[in-house]
């Protein structure tokens, strides 16, 4: 079961790179003047990017349980750094698309940014560019230990990557349509 898990927790992040690499692709072709990338997939996701982000916070924290509870994966200090960023928005992205309140999303985006920065520290880590700081190594499983190794490069870090990118994307649509929605006093 394990196996198994951890195989389509890859894959579904292999998935989740190629739907980010498509939004960030959108994105700069709306920076760059090619408005009509970016116009359709806000016209796709309108109404569900919020959705779209608690789907992506949920998976990310439930594989992150699933590793350390099932499979036995011992976290080290950077995955309870990048956990301490996933963890809150799969129950504020949540509450924010039950709501349907598009305007909370802005205040939501430092946690994906930030949860982005480490695992870039932790994946440059994991792979010898840079050392190891003598901290991650108090706790026991260093922060450069390899616990999955999918498809060649697919490992817990890259995949905190995957979704911190993802929900940085789906929250940046979300806060831009806010400003399309009057704002309303709730009753």
């Amino acid at each position: 079961m394990v196996r198994a898990t951890t195989i389509a927790l890859a894959v579904a992040g292999v998935l989740g790179q190629a739907i980010a690499v498509g939004l960030l692709a959108a994105g700069l072709g709306a920076l760059l003047g090619l408005r009509g990338p970016l116009r359709s997939v806000r016209a796709a996701l309108w109404g569900y990017e919020l959705w779209a982000a608690f789907l992506v916070a949920a998976i990310g924290t439930g594989g992150s349980l699933f590793f350390s509870e099932i499979a036995g994966f011992v976290p080290c200090e950077l995955c309870w750094y990048q956990r301490i960023c996933m963890y809150p928005l799969s129950i504020l992205t949540l509450f924010a698309a039950v709501h349907d309140d598009h305007r909370v999303a802005r205040y939501l985006l430092p946690l994906p940014l930030v949860g982005a920065c480490v695992s870039v520290y932790h994946l440059l880590i994991e792979n010898g560019v840079i050392g190891e700081p003598s901290a991650c190594k108090i706790g026991g499983a260093g922060c450069s230990v390899k616990w999955i190794d999918e498809f060649g490069y697919v490992t817990i870090p890259t995949l905190a990557l995957t979704g911190f990118v993802l929900l940085a994307a789906l929250l940046a649509l979300a806060a831009a349509g806010a400003d399309d929605t009057p704002a309303t006093v709730p009753a």
